[in-house]
C-alpha cells in the first residue's frame, strides 16, 4: 500500500503544479488586459507593477485552486487509467478508496489551507490591492505632448508645438497659455524651440525655450484710468527656462484605513462584528420610526369582552363612524386619517433610503462570512468530482480533461456566480446562494464516485453504441415476426 499510496501522489502533485501555474497565468493576463489601459503611459516604476501582480495572484487564488484541483484530479486518475494502473491496483485487492486516502488527505489539507488563506490572509491581501488599484487607476498618465494637439495635464497651463524630434526631447513652434490666473489668455509665450527635460528630482519639468517672446496682460484694481503701459508687456529672448510643477503626474498613496470596512477585507471576527454592529444600527432606525409613527396610528381591536367577559366581534369601520361619529364630523375625520396616512408615507420614504443601506450591508457581510468556507468546500467537491471522473474517462493529457475539466467548472461557476447576485439583490438567503453550487453538484460527486467504484464504463462510446445495435436488433426480430409470411 505504501508504494501504491506514493505512486498516486507522484502522479497527482506534478499535474497540480503544472496547470495551477497555467491557470494562474491565464487569470493574470485577463486581469492585465482589463486595465491596461490603467497601466500603460503612466511611467510607473517596476516595483510598482510587480507589487500589483503579486497582490492580483494572491486575490486570484480563490479561483485558480478549485480548477486546478479539478483538472489536476482528472488528469492524474485519466493517466492511471490509461495506463492500466487502476485496474493492477484493483487486481491486487485494493480498492479505489484505500488506494486515493492518502491523496484525500492531501487535498483535505489544501482546503483547509485554503480556509485560513481566506481567513486571515486574503483581507489584507484585498486591502494592499484596493488601495493601490485605487492609485493606479486614479494617477494621470505621463506629460506628453502631440504634434498639433494642445495638451492641458498640467494643472494652468495649456501647450501646443507644432513638430517634435523623434526623441520627444525637442519641442518646435511652442505655444504656451498660463491661465493660472484664471483668464486663458492673459499671458502668452511663443518660442521657436524647446528642450524639454526633468529636473534631478523628478519633481519639476523643465523646458529651456530658445528665440520666443512672452506677452503678458495685467490689470490694476480700482484703476481710474486706461493705463497701456500696465495693461501690455512684451518680452523679448533668446534663451530662457519654464519651469512646471509635475506633482500632479506622481502617484500619491491613499490611506489604507479607508478601505478597512469594506466587507472583503475583513475577517470572521470583524464580520461578525461589523455585522453586530449593523443591526444595532438598524434596531435604532427601526425604534425611531415606531416612535415617530405611533402617535399616528389607532388600534381598534377585532374583539372586545363585555361585562361576561366573553368576546364581541367589533362592528365594522363604516358602521362605527357613523355610530360614534357626528355626520356632520365624518368629513373631517376621514380627511384627518388620510393626512395621518400621508405623513406616515412620508416618514417610512425617508427612512427606507437608509435602512435599506444597512440592510444591504447585512447581506455583504453574511455574503462574505460564508464565502471564507465555500473557497475550502469547493476544492474538496471538485476533487470529489474530477477523481472518479478521470477514473471513469480514463484519457490522460491535455486533450479530453481539460475540456471536461472546464465544463464542469463553468457549470459550477454560472452556478455560483448567479446564485450569489440573486442573494445581493435579496432575493436569495445569502447562506442558500453562497452553497446553492455546493448543494447541486454533490450528488453528482456521490453518483460519479458510485459509478468509478463499480467500474463502470458511463463515457464509454463503445458499449452504447454496441447497446444500440442489440436494442435495434430486437426491435426488427419484433416487428419481422408480426409481418405475414
Amino acid at each position: 500500500m505504501k508504494k501504491i499510496h506514493v505512486l498516486i501522489l507522484q502522479a497527482f502533485i506534478k499535474p497540480f503544479m503544472i496547470c495551477f501555474f497555467i491557470v494562474m497565468f491565464v487569470l493574470l493576463m485577463l486581469f492585465l488586459f482589463k486595465y491596461i489601459d490603467d497601466l500603460i503611459g503612466k511611467g510607473f516604476e517596476w516595483y510598482v507593477l510587480l507589487e500589483l501582480i503579486a497582490y492580483q495572484c494572491a486575490v486570484q487564488l480563490t479561483m485558480a485552486l478549485p480548477l486546478s484541483m479539478l483538472l489536476s484530479s482528472i488528469m492524474t486518475f485519466g493517466n492511471l487509467g490509461e495506463s492500466y494502473e487502476l485496474v493492477a491496483i484493483k487486481a491486487a485487492g485494493y480498492s479505489l478508496r484505500k488506494a486515493m486516502m492518502p491523496l484525500v488527505v492531501l487535498v483535505t489539507l489544501f482546503a483547509g489551507g485554503s480556509f485560513l488563506f481566506s481567513d486571515y490572509i486574503l483581507p489584507v491581501v484585498n486591502l494592499k490591492m484596493g488601495s493601490l488599484l485605487w492609485d493606479v487607476r486614479n494617477k494621470k498618465a505621463d506629460f506628453l505632448i502631440k504634434a498639433g494637439i494642445f495638451n492641458n495635464t498640467i494643472p494652468g497651463y495649456s501647450i501646443r508645438a507644432k513638430g517634435k524630434s523623434k526623441d520627444g526631447t525637442i519641442l518646435y513652434d511652442l505655444m504656451i497659455y498660463d491661465h493660472r490666473s484664471g483668464n486663458a489668455a492673459n499671458n502668452v509665450l511663443l518660442a521657436k524651440e524647446g528642450f524639454m527635460h526633468n529636473s534631478a528630482d523628478n519633481n519639476y519639468m523643465i523646458l529651456k525655450l530658445k528665440d520666443g517672446v512672452r506677452y503678458e496682460e495685467s490689470r490694476v484694481k480700482n484703476a481710474k484710468r486706461y493705463d497701456p503701459r500696465q495693461q501690455f508687456t512684451r518680452f523679448r529672448f533668446k534663451e530662457t527656462e519654464q519651469k512646471f510643477d509635475m506633482e500632479a503626474f506622481q502617484m500619491k498613496r491613499t490611506d489604507e484605513n479607508l478601505f478597512k470596512a469594506h466587507h472583503s477585507m475583513l475577517n470572521l471576527k470583524q464580520l461578525k462584528l461589523y455585522t453586530d454592529s449593523n443591526r444595532v444600527q438598524m434596531d435604532s432606525i427601526s425604534r425611531g420610526v415606531f416612535t415617530e409613527t405611533k402617535n399616528y396610528i389607532s388600534y381598534m381591536a377585532p374583539y372586545y369582552h363585555d361585562s361576561t367577559t366573553r368576546p364581541v366581534k367589533t362592528k365594522p369601520f363604516k358602521d362605527f363612524l357613523h355610530d360614534y361619529v357626528p355626520k356632520d364630523q365624518q368629513r373631517n375625520a376621514i380627511s384627518n386619517a388620510l393626512g395621518q396616512v400621508q405623513q406616515l408615507n412620508s416618514i417610512f420614504q425617508m427612512k427606507e433610503p437608509e435602512y435599506k443601506a444597512y440592510t444591504d450591508k447585512e447581506i455583504r457581510y453574511n455574503i462574505e462570512f460564508h464565502r471564507k468556507f465555500t473557497l475550502a468546500v469547493s476544492c474538496l467537491l471538485l476533487f470529489a468530482i474530477g477523481a472518479p471522473l478521470g477514473a471513469i474517462i480514463r484519457k490522460g493529457g491535455l486533450g479530453l480533461p481539460v475540456v471536461v475539466a472546464i465544463i464542469f467548472f463553468l457549470i459550477y461557476h454560472i452556478i455560483s456566480t448567479m446564485a450569489e447576485k440573486a442573494a445581493k439583490d435579496g432575493s436569495l438567503d445569502p447562506i442558500l446562494g453562497m452553497w446553492m453550487a455546493v448543494i447541486v453538484l454533490s450528488p453528482l460527486a456521490a453518483f460519479l464516485t458510485y459509478k468509478s467504484t463499480t467500474d463502470s464504463s458511463l463515457f464509454d462510446i463503445e458499449q452504447y453504441k454496441l447497446k444500440l445495435e442489440a436494442f435495434w436488433k430486437t426491435i426488427n426480430g419484433k416487428f419481422n415476426k408480426k409481418l405475414p409470411s
